[in-house]
């Protein structure tokens, strides 16, 4: 039988749930990344489909970990970034020949089975349990905590990989395959519909309603691309890290893609795969790496009343998330020691550090949050990853950050305040999944 998605029984998406009832029962020990590419070139070895087999080997190992140790694997099965493959074009002949097939012809290539990972995987001779976590890694990752909470699987790999493709920016967007457009996407489908509805749009209502400018985006930008450079697994850190060394006048002098939010508001399209390896308390006492406990997995399903969101729909959203990550946890605002919240678009970015009041703020001061010192160095480190502007879109660097910093093995990016706790997740603040990680098991 073809694997499925988890049920929507396995997210928390409701306040007064108390504690999360596996807080502290599941450990995230082994990290593995792929390298990274802009496009893929159709070799086989830098598929999808190869470089998320890499990151899975490379996690066993950093976890210390034998193959046959392994009995669950939860990931993505969406690796969309670019332009759709072409209609009656052949695949590769090499790829063929290197990989074992499924039923979906270009699985590995634009897309991954856990069935296609398994059979070109043959070292996973043990695993039992097998389901999806669609759309990005947060909810992959959440599914992952709740399958090892629930004792369905004792070790498991959590896997998100993506592709892209030659062609236009998105797969997921009628614009990328269609020449003309219906209903709301002929509208902002042109130019991105999140970059302008739910980013563009939202961003200056708050600018306008709190009195604030675009200029105090700038520190997080360049706090952003500075995390970035200091980064090893990133795209930029190993092919274009010039592009990381930005000032605040390079990101005001930006080309606009929709005012208020210009071409350094979005971030760039790679090819790269990454594994986690959870697994129980009692069993990380045998392996490698030092455990990171999960203390709650959180999740977000609103969707706005209309066609777009306003701010105060963001708002009301985020701080509803706020409240169910917090709660969950047993944790407060305070015991928060750093954010890893998406960042993809980075005008989505405040709405969730506001939402759970990250280093005291409310509503309106995400923005002045930033004029203060947000670095790795400060007092309140904000995105340490770098994340999506500073990496790449793959929307896992900050997950992996996170499991670094608090096993004290971030190098150069390794924060200097003592860390205990953050928080990770995303992407919208009306919809999303998060994570609140411990560098210590709970009382």
């Amino acid at each position: 039988m073809p694997t499925q998605n988890a049920p929507e029984s396995w997210f928390r998406t409701g306040e007064g749930l108390g504690l999360w009832e596996h807080r502290g029962k599941v450990v995230c020990v082994g990290l593995g990344v792929s390298p990274t590419a802009r496009r893929w070139d159709e070799r086989p070895e830098t598929s999808v489909g190869a470089w998320s087999i890499l990151a899975i080997r490379r996690a066993m190992e950093d976890a210390g970990v034998s193959p046959d140790q392994v009995d669950g694997l939860v990931m993505c099965p969406d690796t969309a970034t670019g332009s759709p493959w072409p209609p009656g074009k052949p695949i590769p002949e090499a790829f063929l020949k290197t990989f074992k097939p499924t039923d979906r012809i270009l699985d590995g290539i634009t897309g991954l089975s856990a069935e296609w990972v398994l059979q070109n995987t043959p070292e996973l001779t043990n695993v039992k349990f097998t389901t999806y976590g669609s759309v990005c890694a947060s909810r992959a990752l959440v599914v992952a905590a709740q399958a090892v909470g629930m004792g369905l699987t004792h070790t498991c790999l959590v896997l998100k990989g993506w592709h892209n493709l030659a062609g236009r920016y998105y797969v997921g967007q009628a614009s990328a395959a269609e020449d003309t457009l219906s209903g709301r996407f002929k509208w902002a489908g042109p130019w991105g519909n999140v970059a302008v509805g739910t980013t563009a749009m939202v961003f200056d209502q708050y600018l306008r309603k709190y009195g604030k400018t675009r200029e105090m985006m700038a520190p997080f930008i360049v706090n952003e691309k500075r995390n970035g450079s200091l980064f090893p697994e990133g795209f930029f850190y190993q092919h274009r890290p010039d592009e990381l060394h930005i000032t605040v006048e390079d990101y005001l002098s930006a080309r606009w893609l929709a005012k208020p939010a210009s071409l350094l508001d979005a971030d760039l399209p790679v090819c790269v795969s990454a594994a986690f390896l959870f697994t129980t308390p009692e069993r990380a006492r045998d392996m490698k790496q030092k455990p990171v406990h999960i203390l709650n997995v959180a999740s977000n399903r609103d969707t706005p009343r209309s066609l777009y969101p306003t701010v105060e729909e963001h708002q009301d959203s985020s701080d509803k998330t706020g409240r169910i990550i917090l709660e969950g946890a047993g944790v407060t605002s305070s015991d928060i020691d750093f954010d890893g919240f998406y960042d993809g678009y980075p005008q989505f970015h405040h709405f969730h550090i506001e939402g759970i009041r990250f280093a005291g703020i409310n509503r309106g001061e995400g923005l002045d949050l930033y004029q203060t010192d947000i670095s790795i160095e400060g007092p309140h480190p904000v995105s340490p990853s770098g994340g999506n502007q500073g990496c790449g879109r793959a929307r896992f660097w900050n997950h992996l950050d996170a499991v670094q910093q608090l096993q004290g093995r971030a190098g150069a990016r390794q924060m200097r305040k003592k860390l205990a706790i953050g928080v990770t997740g995303g992407p919208m603040p009306q919809g999303g999944d998060y994570l609140v990680w411990s560098s210590v098991p709970p009382d």
